[in-house]
């Protein structure tokens, strides 16, 4: 049965930051950006790369990896990898872009809760 889970203190992150936090025996990617906080799926489905190890701008995190890039408002994504065209269309054909899953996150007083 889902339900929230605290991960962390809201002070713990500043705006702009992302960061892995373990919580439903899940790696969950929790970003703060405007004041908001995002969370979703910490494994790229490219190729698995660690999304917290990449980079975010706004709400447009890219994978360390290949440069695939989601948004993490939805979840939607915003570009496959970062290859040239000829090798994207290829690349397509064996992995199929597939969204992240994202998670709904609330802030209650202090603390920063996940529903997983």
């Amino acid at each position: 049965m889902a339900g929230y889970v605290e991960v962390m203190k809201a002070d713990a992150l500043q705006d702009g930051q992302m960061k892995e936090v373990k919580t439903g025996g899940q790696a969950v990617l929790l970003a703060k950006v405007g004041g908001r906080f995002y969370a979703a799926e910490n494994k790229c489905p490219h190729m698995g790369g660690n999304l917290a190890q990449g980079k975010l701008e706004g709400t447009v995190v890219t994978c360390p990896v290949h440069g695939s890039q989601y948004e993490l408002t939805d979840g939607s994504v915003i570009r496959w990898t970062n290859w040239p065209g000829a090798v994207v269309t290829v690349t397509k054909l064996f992995r199929r872009p597939r969204a992240i899953k994202t998670y709904p996150v609330k802030v209650e007083g202090d603390k920063v809760l996940v529903e997983v």
